[in-house]
């Protein structure tokens, strides 16, 4: 039994095959409430923020909304993007300490994206800062609307993407050279659709 056959046992999750990379799914994390509970209040008491990006040059419009919770000083900028942290609440620990319990991983920080509706999106990209270490281990909890997540290899064009179905509740854990070789994202449905909002856990090295 391979490594990562070990770990998915252990921890009840599913190792999704790829090459160049350590994926795992968990159809279900236990949380204190109902998925679209915690969605609704995490809605209701987060300051979100409407930024902007800088992609090649160019400023756009992000396309969602998002918040940056973590240890003090744990600051994380990407795509020109500066991000100090606000302070854990009691609901972002209890979800921290049960993303931590599956993963067997301790995390300092999570960014929280809101997706509205069917026209906001995530593009491709790879969580690869220098603040995140050389093999960033990434935890995402989804909750609301169904999306399709998607991951493209950087370099191998004959390799197909992969496209996951994040259910509400569930988790997704990226590790090991993921990063290094692999962009994901999440795009436009064409059909309306209702809000979802993420939370992504992971370690700021610095």
């Amino acid at each position: 039994m391979s490594a990562a056959d070990l770990f998915s046992a252990r921890e009840g999750l599913e190792h999704i095959p790829m090459r160049d990379a350590e994926v795992y799914y968990l159809p279900h994390l236990p949380l204190a409430q109902p998925p679209h509970i915690v969605m609704d209040q995490l809605i209701d008491e987060v300051p979100w923020r409407a930024e902007k990006i800088v992609v090649w040059g160019k400023t756009y419009p992000q396309p969602r909304l998002i918040a940056w919770y973590g240890d003090a000083g744990k600051n994380y900028t990407y795509s020109g993007i500066n991000l100090s942290p606000l302070p854990w609440t009691e609901a972002l620990l209890d979800i921290k300490s049960r993303v931590e319990a599956v993963v067997g991983t301790a995390f300092n920080s999570v960014l929280l994206n809101y997706y509205r509706d069917h026209r906001d999106s995530m593009g491709l990209h790879s969580d690869d800062e220098p603040e995140l270490g050389e093999r960033p281990i990434l935890a995402s909890l989804s909750l609301g609307e169904e999306r399709t997540f998607i991951l493209k290899h950087k370099r191998e064009k004959a390799l197909k993407p992969v496209y996951l179905k994040l259910a509400s509740g569930s988790l997704l854990l990226m590790t090991g050279d993921t990063q290094r070789y692999w962009k994901h994202g999440i795009d436009k449905e064409t059909r309306p659709c209702g809000p979802r909002v993420n939370l992504t856990f992971r370690r700021i090295l610095k």
